[in-house]
């Protein structure tokens, strides 16, 4: 018989018991080791870089975010790109298959906790950890930069700072929702977390390799823009466009859209070391910036929904009695 009452009634319960759950693990404390090891050594590297290279900057804290001293590929943008997905990863690779495994599923279900509130709320609850976590790594770079630099920063940059961070949190719920669909599909919590790594070493690392040789063979360039240097548009197109599947781009366009203000259109970028290639003229207002990183974000978001959505569905159709 169906109990009555809405689907969302225990979704606080829910949520409360894993946010705690995941805020006093040892999960939770290695993540947090990470975070102060990042926000030290990356941080500290960019600021002797921005010292020396950098003059009058009226957006110097921002490039706390994309400077890395010596070697450009070591900031902070760049590493969050690849610890991002790992921490999402980590917290919700056996969000569901533990439940059975440890033969607790169907007690839970049992009480007056619904499938819809007990799957929202095990989301949420890893959504708000890495929040929480995004959130003090922000405080530290921003507050670093403060101390060393001896510059507050102006509402623009904190501004723009925010928006990135918000970006970099559906960045991370894209994973996160992935993950939680493999523990749904999966009961080995090692087959889902072999999954998930595998997915995103293939998006990130082989993915844009793959997509320029797509684009050469779907859309072959025209010799005659190789005589003038210069690449054929059709075929820099269908690359972005297949580059586009992968978060990791959709991550560094938006979020390099908003650290370097200069930037004009995120679809001349094909690596994140060229990024600077697409910077030119006068820093952009910050409603301009959103604008240019709004698709990109907004794929994030869609991403988020679609993966969601589709753990859901399994979620609903599957046995859960002992």
């Amino acid at each position: 018989m169906r109990r009555e009452g809405s689907p969302w009634q225990g979704l606080g319960t829910v949520f409360t018991k894993e946010l705690a759950d995941h805020l006093s693990s040892v999960r939770m404390l290695v993540l947090e080791l990470l975070i102060f090891v990042i926000a030290g050594v990356v941080v500290y590297l960019a600021i002797d870089n921005i010292r020396e290279t950098t003059a009058e900057d009226p957006f110097v804290l921002l490039k706390l975010f994309t400077s890395g001293g010596a070697s450009s590929v070591l900031s902070l943008l760049f590493i969050l790109g690849f610890v991002v997905p790992l921490m999402a990863i980590a917290l919700g690779f056996d969000a569901i298959n533990s439940e059975h495994n440890r033969r607790t599923m169907s007690r839970i279900l049992s009480q007056p906790i619904y499938r819809d509130a007990l799957l929202a709320g095990k989301f949420l609850a890893g959504l708000a950890t890495l929040a929480v976590c995004l959130l003090c790594l922000w405080l530290l770079v921003v507050g670093q930069g403060i101390i060393l630099l001896g510059v507050p920063p102006s509402g623009e940059e904190v501004g723009r700072s925010l928006a990135f961070l918000l970006i970099t949190l559906a960045y991370a719920g894209t994973w996160l929702a992935l993950a939680i669909l493999l523990s749904i599909v999966s009961r080995s919590a090692a087959t889902a977390v072999l999954v998930a790594l595998g997915i995103w070493l293939f998006l990130t690392l082989l993915w844009p390799i793959l997509a320029h040789g797509l684009a050469t063979i779907v859309s072959p360039p025209d010799p005659r823009y190789a005589l003038i240097g210069s690449a054929d548009p059709a075929t820099v197109g269908w690359e972005q466009m297949l580059r586009s599947i992968s978060p990791n781009e959709l991550f560094n366009g938006a979020a390099i859209s908003l650290l370097a203000p200069e930037t004009r259109q995120v679809s001349q970028i094909l690596d994140l070391n060229q990024w600077r290639g697409a910077v030119l003229g006068a820093p952009l207002p910050f409603s301009e910036s959103l604008a240019i990183a709004g698709p990109q974000a907004v794929a994030l978001i869609a991403g988020v929904i679609v993966l969601f959505v589709a753990g859901y569905v399994v979620f609903q159709r599957q046995e859960v009695r002992a």
